[in-house]
């Protein structure tokens, strides 16, 4: 058996790999894990990967869980070009600088901000406290300010002038928040041009293919009982 991904493509980093992957030409077997339905703690998902998250990879016998450490081993195994993680000691360092910050910072406010915007009243039909989404939303545009000055500067890309792992991280989050109607990009014209120059080099049909799951998501029909019950301890963390 050769590669195989296991990607539910509502996950930020589930695009990612999917868009690198593809872009790359990496040929791979495409293995659904829905969840919304709870796929991901079935005990068939669990022989792949114990933690119970997506993506996954199984090469073989091998299997890798994280997000990052399978963007990386991808890169390594198939020789991607040099960009996306490139040779060069400090535009590496850049990129993991930024891939280190990313996962309690963007992640979470971007996370939050499409539970609680969209997915929480159309999708559960949970109330969430005008109050809880403002905090959430500030909180975001505060990462949003970090993403500008911190790491985009006034470069291209986040490590500099080509694109890199990092621009696929950062701009799989943000289409979170956007595809629930968050203005992200209408008042940040830097983050705008950005945003235009990571979708160009990747190709506009693969980044609207790979965005498709999400950007469709406030069309889900309304979760049942079940559902609701499965995703109770989400509810609890992305309301907090």
């Amino acid at each position: 058996m050769g590669l195989e991904l296991y990607l539910d493509l509502l996950s930020q980093p589930c695009r990612a790999v999917y868009i690198f992957a593809k872009k790359n030409g990496i040929p791979f077997e495409l293995r659904r894990v829905e969840l919304l339905k709870g796929q991901h703690h079935s005990d068939a998902f669990a022989q792949v990967n114990p933690l119970r998250k997506v993506p996954a990879l199984k090469d073989g016998d091998f299997t890798l869980a994280e997000s990052v450490a399978i963007l990386l081993y991808l890169s390594r195994k198939y020789e991607a070009p040099d960009h996306w993680y490139p040779q060069d000691l400090q535009t590496r360092a850049r990129v993991d600088e930024y891939l280190a910050w990313q996962h309690t910072a963007l992640r979470s406010s971007c996370t939050r901000a499409m539970w609680q915007k969209m997915m929480f009243p159309v999708f559960l039909g949970e109330r969430v406290p005008p109050e809880t989404l403002a905090s959430t939303l500030a909180e975001l545009d505060r990462c949003l300010q970090l993403l500008e000055d911190k790491f985009l500067k006034n470069e291209d890309f986040l490590a500099g002038p080509h694109i890199s792992v990092a621009d696929l991280m950062a701009i799989t989050e943000l289409m979170h928040p956007v595809s629930a109607g968050c203005h992200v990009f209408k008042s940040r014209p830097k983050l705008a041009a950005w945003r235009q120059r990571v979708e160009a080099a990747v190709g506009e049909d693969l980044f609207q293919e790979a965005h498709e799951v999400v950007m469709k998501a406030k069309d889900l029909p309304p979760a049942d009982t079940a559902m609701k019950e499965k995703l109770k301890p989400l509810v609890q963390v992305l309301l907090q």
